[in-house]
């Protein structure tokens, strides 16, 4: 199945869409890459999942990624006497490390390292930012603060604390659990929740140990502050517009939306647009106006996918969502403009054999109408060089790693086949042009850009490119 459009979609699995038909109907939707939340779910219900994917992929021919998504240290109050407090605007409200249970007056923390972490004047969100806090004066194992913001407060609700590097690591003891179990099934891409610092990449990297690639969630003011290092160890991004949304104005995430997904593309990594994009088709068939907008401007930034959370996870309408994603995508690749803007924005060179061909290999589809590039790639890399330019042709990669083929699935415009590898330039050749009639990328007559690294098996040694007839 070859897609009519080069943005991709990531759909969420859960209890409406985790079973092999839900799955084949997604993918046949549209979906590109699955993930797995687990922040929801047990061990058995995403092994299914996982399994589900893998056996649809099988049917489909087509490799299908995974992407396992940790929960990350959220921070989340105790629990009240009465289950739910009304706090008014104006009145004192106290946060101790007491388990004792919460009333109007007082509730739990229960993160000592937190309440270190705060200090005067500072902001706690709590609910998903409904409630608004801010710091008086801090004690030994307490802070004392004024409601800003009242309303009802309910037990164990999470919280956010704008513009506080806290002294936690992203992976909590349930999420090395998870992180090996999700290593174990052979997920493709782990995503990391509440990302803050390169040091926290660094400490995932070292636990994966190469058995997927790193995916990091930008939702925290600080990771803003640190974006260029954090793109650089981090396989991918994901701008998770949700707590983003919740830890700063409103009116500060679609600015930052374009400045993550610019500097992911100037990096070459893929990033993912995600959070509440078609958020009223959990409950309706059709989305919104302005829901439908969101999705295109994220396509005219230029992300590499965009991912649907509720919508195909728990809504209503799992399919229609993914069918619905597929088709804005599409009608809007299609405008003028957005081809213009993808030239504009195309990224500076680096000096590099690699860059040089990539850049090249553009032009060269361009310039002579080829019906596709192709590349040859071990690691990905090369594919990822082809994408970044934004070339108009699909880019099919080519790769006799599996894993390789299963990632390159989140990356703009590519169409991956895993098979058999190459030893000569010939034979490269001769099969680039094959898979890509089998593919339905090219007809016979037509043209194709073929990149490669030589010696072959060479991560990162893209030096050649072969302009391809296909004949009769």
């Amino acid at each position: 199945m070859t897609r009519a459009r080069k943005t991709k979609i990531v759909a969420t699995l859960g209890p409406m869409s985790d079973t092999v038909e839900r799955v084949r109907a997604l993918h046949e939707a549209g979906a590109d890459v699955f993930r797995l939340n687990a922040s929801h779910g047990t061990h058995a219900t995403l092994r299914r999942s996982y399994d589900v994917v893998r056996r649809v992929e099988a049917e489909c021919g087509r490799p299908l990624g995974i992407v396992f998504d940790l929960q990350g240290p959220k921070i989340r109050i105790g629990a009240f006497a009465t289950d739910s407090v009304e706090l008014a605007a104006g009145s004192k409200f106290r946060l101790d490390l007491s388990d004792a249970p919460g009333d109007v007056h007082r509730v739990q923390l229960p993160h000592a390292k937190v309440m270190a972490a705060l200090a005067p004047d500072q902001e706690v969100l709590l609910d998903d930012g409904r409630l608004r806090l801010r710091i008086d004066r801090r004690g030994p194992d307490f802070v004392e603060t004024t409601v800003v913001t009242g309303g009802r407060l309910s037990n164990r609700k999470g919280v956010n604390l704008p513009g506080i590097t806290l002294p936690l690591s992203p992976l909590t003891a349930k999420d090395h659990v998870d992180l090996q179990f999700g290593l174990d099934l052979g997920v493709d891409w782990i995503a990391l929740s509440f990302v803050q610092r390169p040091d926290d990449i660094a400490e995932a990297r070292r636990l994966i140990a190469g058995r997927a690639a790193v995916l990091a969630k930008i939702e925290k003011p600080s990771a803003i502050d640190r974006l260029d290092e954090l793109i650089e160890l981090a396989d991918a991004c994901m701008v998770a517009r949700g707590d983003l949304g919740v830890e700063l104005p409103p009116e500060d995430v679609p600015g930052l939306q374009k400045r993550i997904i610019a500097a992911s593309r100037r990096a070459g990594k893929p990033v993912i647009v995600a959070t509440q994009m078609l958020e009223s088709m959990v409950h309706a068939p059709a989305p919104t106006r302005a829901e439908a907008s969101d999705v295109a401007t994220a396509v005219y930034d230029g992300a590499d996918a965009l991912m649907l959370s509720a919508e195909s996870a728990t809504g209503a309408y799992p399919v229609e969502a993914v069918a619905m994603m597929d088709r804005i995508i599409a009608r809007t690749e299609k405008d003028p403009i957005h081809r213009q803007i993808m030239d504009a924005q195309r990224p500076e060179l680096e000096a590099t054999a690699a860059d040089a061909i990539s850049a090249a290999a553009a032009q060269a589809a361009l310039t002579l109408s080829a019906a596709a590039i192709v590349t040859y790639t071990m690691s990905g890399s090369t594919a990822l060089r082809a994408a970044r330019e934004r070339p108009h042709v699909p880019v099919l990669c080519l790769t006799a790693r599996l894993e390789t083929a299963r990632r390159m699935a989140l990356a703009w415009g590519t169409h991956c086949v895993y098979t058999d590898d190459v030893h000569t330039f010939s034979e490269m050749v001769d099969k680039a042009c094959r898979i890509a009639l089998e593919q339905g990328m090219a007809k016979r007559g037509d043209r194709i850009i073929v990149t490669a690294g030589v010696p072959f098996g060479t991560p990162g040694s893209t030096n050649i490119l072969r302009i391809a007839w296909i004949g009769g």
